[in-house]
């Protein structure tokens, strides 16, 4: 299963493009930072990541302000080039 739920803020958004067919798409850069516990002991984890989203999606993540927290939902891909991973966005919401 290739299935992902990260909370992050929105870091990076670069401009709203369209694929051949014409769908709206975005390609962004998520930063996530949190605590977990690894063998016990307290760890600190940040992380960027490169994400995309289409369709209303896109339109509606173009508008939203840089820092802005979400609970994105999808599913890992490689990038366009090869290097890399990139999370397509599926689902998203406002962090509370």
């Amino acid at each position: 299963m290739n299935r992902l739920s990260l909370a992050a803020v929105i870091a990076q958004v670069y401009p709203l493009r369209y694929t051949p067919v014409g769908l709206p798409a975005l390609d962004m850069v998520l930063e996530h930072q949190s605590q977990a516990e690894q063998m016990g002991q307290a760890r600190q984890v940040r992380l960027e990541l490169r994400a995309t989203a289409f369709g209303h999606q896109a339109e509606s993540l173009s508008r939203q302000t840089l820092g802005t927290g979400f609970e994105f939902s999808g599913f890992l891909t490689n990038s366009r080039n090869g290097k890399g991973v990139v999370l397509q966005i599926q689902d998203f919401t406002p962090l509370s």
